[in-house]
């Protein structure tokens, strides 16, 4: 299979949100992205595949080893040379890479967070680092943008974790902060008991409400100049916060389902966002 159609493969079968903003975007720019997702994905997927702790710390180690080859154009991954080729390509800063790495191990080295900060650190790194790969593809003439694409990072990562908190906990992960835990006397037990009470809610409505502010941190970035090569991401940024609000109006009843919104509405946004023009951002008078 050659280098593109690896990438491209990769990321269509990945079942992910992400893949459809891909698909509006010019044909240069969409086969970089998907080799960045492609890595992306395979780097996530050392880590949740199942297999021995140890192990998976040995093959994310051997992974970043294949990297730094990748990045000479020497490893035996296909999918790392294309890599390099694409950063060289669009200036694409190699520490993001090994970021996602680091990211990558964090969920090895631990399954609980204290603070909000500690959780802030993962998510910058799984999340945020993506956006800055992704924003050196897409092209920005404002370098406010970049705040755009780490705060997006953390919302979409926040989403997640919000969406996933059932399925995180049937594998022991849970990434809310205990401090958050202790705000609203619901306990981990029962988190890992699936149990659903007014204590939870309140919990939930916190994470989402944080999740929001995230979001319209990272809008309020998006400078206006950079709008429209920002499309798959203001794509990404819609159809993750239609599912903030899903989960919302759902009553946070995320032990039930997993809760997602149908093909044909992501098209919907896709759509819109790729037709909308700018916000004209009015200047307060004196």
């Amino acid at each position: 299979m050659a280098n593109n159609d690896i990438a491209k493969y990769i990321t269509q079968n990945s079942g992910s949100n992400f893949s459809i903003s891909f698909q509006l975007l010019p044909e240069t720019k969409r086969d970089a992205i998907n080799t960045v997702y492609a890595f992306c994905r395979c780097t996530d997927d050392i880590v949740d595949e199942d297999g021995d702790h140890s192990d998976k710390q040995q093959l994310l180690k051997r992974w970043a080893k294949e990297l730094e080859r990748g990045l000479c154009n020497e490893s035996d991954y296909a999918l790392l040379n294309k890599l390099n080729l694409i950063a060289k390509k669009f200036n694409i800063p190699v520490e993001h890479f090994f970021n996602l790495i680091r990211g990558m191990e964090m969920d090895l080295e631990k399954q609980r967070y204290e603070t909000f900060d500690e959780l802030y650190e993962y998510c910058y790194y799984v999340a945020s680092t993506v956006g800055l790969m992704c924003s050196e593809i897409f092209g920005y003439t404002n370098k406010a943008t970049l705040e755009y694409a780490v705060n997006l990072g953390i919302a979409l990562q926040l989403t997640n974790i919000v969406r996933d908190v059932r399925s995180d906990a049937e594998r022991n992960r849970i990434y809310i902060p205990h401090e958050d835990f202790e705000r609203f006397g619901y306990t981990e037990e029962e988190l890992l008991n699936c149990q659903y009470n007014g204590r939870f809610m309140q919990l939930m409505k916190f994470e989402v409400d944080r999740a929001r502010e995230y979001y319209h941190a990272a809008r309020n970035k998006l400078a206006r100049e950079d709008h429209k090569a920002f499309v798959a991401a203001r794509i990404m940024d819609k159809v993750y916060y239609t599912i903030l609000n899903k989960i919302e109006r759902k009553h946070y009843r995320v032990f039930d389902e997993t809760i997602s919104i149908p093909k044909i509405q992501k098209i919907a946004i896709a759509l819109t966002e790729y037709f909308s023009t700018a916000p004209v951002r009015i200047s307060p008078t004196a």
